[in-house]
């Protein structure tokens, strides 16, 4: 149905139901958990009411959540509703229907909790922005010294059993590397050791918990990790040794924040939450990601990125630079493609600030004031209605050429692809610094192999990457 055609319908009530109070939430969660999975379970509620806009129940439900209900919106139409700050607030729903205990984050609601209506969401935001140009020029020679390293660690492991798993080194490396970039010091020379990413694992745990399985029995997981938020007693040693870290690494960041008029303590727990949730956190997921995509598409496609690879870096005289990566059209299609299949943060709500109508492909919908909305990423931007065919796939060179004109629907950073954050939105401040990091990622590969092979699973976050084999490279900088 064309748009005109859509407009001019009327609007209707989203089919679906909440079902019986309580009960109904709770069997809804045991479906998303252990009966269905989180994508079917979004799938077959919406082949069973023939649409991509609908009233369900969303997890955690009782007792973390007093509210399970939302209206779901899973096509790539509809979901942008939820980056309208105009139209829906953003205030305490980062992880949705539940709110973590701000005892986890110093006492404040830090950044990602805040609605862009409230005055200190500009501060913090501006914060962000100022630290990521003031440390612009660290970025590449931080990741390309943090993950050679890795990668020479990948090819001492494949020696010497045959396989190296990427997700354990990547936590250690990505937590090392991702501090260097932001403040220059490195938690491993700090007083937290090598104990950092253990004790930010442990602290995002505490966090979401409600939202992921551990693959416990049913009976133990249930009353465990879903019912009732874990206290964070449990976790606050941990915390205060990465604050202190923070507190001592972050001196001219947190000088800037007292330069916006924001509180020194306050500032240093939203930056500890912006490095190690959102950013350290992302690259934990979307590392694997991206190297799991392109692992199971295989040598010939290899073949280009290497060609690409090499020749954008040896016409920048040897140099990984800026230009280089920006002249590697082949490296960012791969990277959006594996972020809009394995987008680092799967759920996105929104609160509607008024009465308003939803736009789906095939109709429109009533929604009124307080409901709550609720995106899955991965059915909008797996639409078929956009992406074909092939929406399910991994086709790496998606956004080439004529394929750029896509990107409006690649939704992983909060947000379009083609638009930008600002303090006004709450798309992700760091957007363009994680594509630069994966198309890094995918540049160190190429330099250093021809072609690699990996087994590729799940994880409790994510994709599960395990090497288990790489060819060295025959041409180029990296040759051997």
């Amino acid at each position: 149905m064309n748009q005109s055609a859509v407009g001019s319908l009327v609007p209707r009530q989203a089919p679906g139901s909440y079902g019986l109070p309580f009960v109904s939430a709770i069997r809804d969660r045991l479906d998303f958990y252990y009966f269905q999975g989180e994508a079917k379970y979004f799938e077959s509620r919406v082949e069973k009411h023939g649409s991509t806009v609908l009233r369900i129940n969303v997890p955690p439900g009782p007792f973390m959540a007093r509210d399970p209900r939302v209206v779901a919106v899973l096509d790539a139409k509809s979901f942008p509703v939820l980056f309208d700050v105009d139209k829906v607030e953003k205030k305490n729903l980062f992880t949705g229907t539940y709110m973590p205990s701000t005892s986890l984050t110093g006492g404040f609601r830090v950044c990602s909790y805040l609605d862009p209506s409230e005055p200190t969401h500009a501060k913090v935001k501006q914060l962000l922005f100022s630290l990521l140009a003031s440390r612009k020029d660290a970025v590449i020679p931080a990741f390309r010294s943090h993950f050679s390293s890795l990668l020479a660690t990948v090819e001492s492991q494949l020696v010497l059993a045959g396989k190296s798993n990427f997700n354990t080194l990547n936590d250690f490396t990505s937590f090392e590397f991702i501090a260097d970039a932001y403040f220059g010091v490195l938690p491993s020379a700090s007083d937290l050791g090598t104990t950092g990413p253990t004790k930010a694992a442990k602290w995002l745990i505490f966090q979401l918990h409600p939202l992921v399985t551990f693959g416990l029995p049913l009976i133990l997981e249930e009353p465990l990790l879903h019912t009732v938020l874990l206290p964070p007693i449990f976790v606050s040693g941990d915390y205060k040794a990465l604050y202190k870290y923070f507190y001592a690494a972050a001196t001219k960041a947190l000088d800037m924040a007292e330069s916006l008029g924001l509180n020194r303590d306050e500032a240093c727990h939203n930056l500890l939450f912006a490095t190690v949730f959102n950013s350290y956190g992302g690259l934990k997921v979307m590392l694997p990601g991206i190297l799991g995509r392109i692992a199971e598409a295989g040598e010939k496609f290899h073949q280009r990125l290497a060609a690409e690879v090499r020749t954008a870096v040896a016409e920048a005289g040897g140099k990984v630079t800026i230009e280089a990566l920006e002249k590697m059209e082949l490296t960012k299609s791969a990277v959006w493609e594996a972020l809009r299949l394995e987008p680092p943060v799967k759920f996105q709500y929104g609160r509607a600030k008024a009465d308003m109508n939803i736009e789906s492909h095939d109709a429109v919908f009533a929604v009124k004031k307080g409901e709550m909305l609720f995106g899955y990423q991965p059915c909008a931007t797996k639409d078929p209605r956009v992406f074909g065919s092939t929406a399910r796939e991994f086709v790496g060179d998606r956004f080439v050429g004529e394929g750029s004109k896509l990107l409006q629907y690649v939704y992983w950073s909060n947000g379009r692809e083609t638009e930008s954050p600002s303090v006004d939105n709450k798309q992700c401040p760091g957007k363009n610094l994680v594509v630069l990091v994966g198309r890094l990622l995918v540049a160190e590969m190429f330099l250093r192999y021809d072609t690699f092979t990996a087994d590729v699973g799940v994880d409790l976050l994510g994709p599960k990457v395990e090497f288990t084999g790489v060819t060295k490279a025959t041409s180029g900088p990296g040759a051997v």
